[in-house]
């Protein structure tokens, strides 16, 4: 599939092909390739802060070796769960991945819940590894919004603002002049993980990157998906909002409860 993404006002214009190149009959997609470059991006920046921190190379490595299929697993069971009548009539394109359709919350939680019980069974300290986390997260973030540019999806509604956006797909399905909000989301992420690495120099506590990267990312991601027209839902109430707030609120919590105890701590 090709897809003809253009920003009218600014008079650029993309023919891009979702498929990168094939092997053996088999289409390898640019969004895949994009999600990989992320990931890769995200693990070394991990590799990098590991040595810093004490951390053996061979634990990032195993976490990282398992995160990945667990992230996926989870992606899409998140999309799913909440998508579930696209699967009803025919369960088995619930495992036809390649077709579309995961959720980068999914992918968050899976990974996290490797990492706590990873942490828990070798003794390292989870908030140490936590904050490494959340940097090459939103690094990987950063880099893989891409992958819907290219597949011309994770759009707004209609606007008047000079980056609007229009894709015309193969087959001649057309969205005009929408939000860019794959763009949105990558500039948020880009900022944050500037604001990370420049306030990991100042934490006071293991965790507090982490719980920084929930909160920017959460207010970021509840504004941006309610510009959004592929949300998903449950019932009336777009999910991806409820869970980015939650995760604002708790991280902005976490922060200002452990600040508030260390600094009464320190007056003692």
């Amino acid at each position: 599939m090709v897809n003809v993404i253009s920003f009218p006002n600014l008079g650029l214009s993309f023919k891009i092909s979702r498929t990168a190149f094939t092997v053996g009959g088999i289409n390898i997609y640019w969004y895949g390739i994009i999600l990989a470059c992320g990931m890769i991006a995200g693990l070394l920046y991990a590799f990098r802060e590991v040595k810093k921190q004490d951390i053996k190379q061979d634990d990032a490595l195993n976490m990282f070796l398992i995160a990945v299929p667990v992230a996926i697993i989870c992606a899409r069971l998140y999309y799913v769960i909440f998508s579930f009548d696209m699967y009803r009539d025919d369960l088995l394109e619930i495992f036809d991945i390649r077709g579309g359709g995961i959720a980068v919350y999914g992918s968050f939680i899976g990974a996290a819940l490797v990492v706590f019980f990873y942490c828990r069974a070798k003794k390292i300290s989870l908030g140490k590894v936590l904050d490494i986390l959340a940097v090459g997260f939103l690094i990987g973030q950063v880099i893989g919004r891409w992958g819907n540019f290219v597949n011309g999806e994770a759009y707004g509604g209609p606007t008047a603002l000079p980056w609007a956006m229009s894709i015309t797909a193969e087959g001649g399905s057309h969205v005009d002049m929408v939000h860019p909000t794959f763009l949105y989301e990558s500039l948020w992420d880009a900022l944050g993980v500037a604001l990370l690495l420049l306030f990991k120099k100042h934490k006071k506590f293991d965790g507090e990157v982490f719980c920084l990267y929930i909160l920017w990312y959460g207010a970021g991601r509840f504004w941006i998906e309610g510009l959004r027209t592929d949300s998903l839902y449950l019932g009336s109430v777009r999910i991806s909002q409820i869970v980015a707030l939650l995760s604002a609120v708790v991280g902005a919590a976490v922060i200002i409860i452990k600040r508030i105890k260390i600094k009464n701590k320190g007056n003692v």
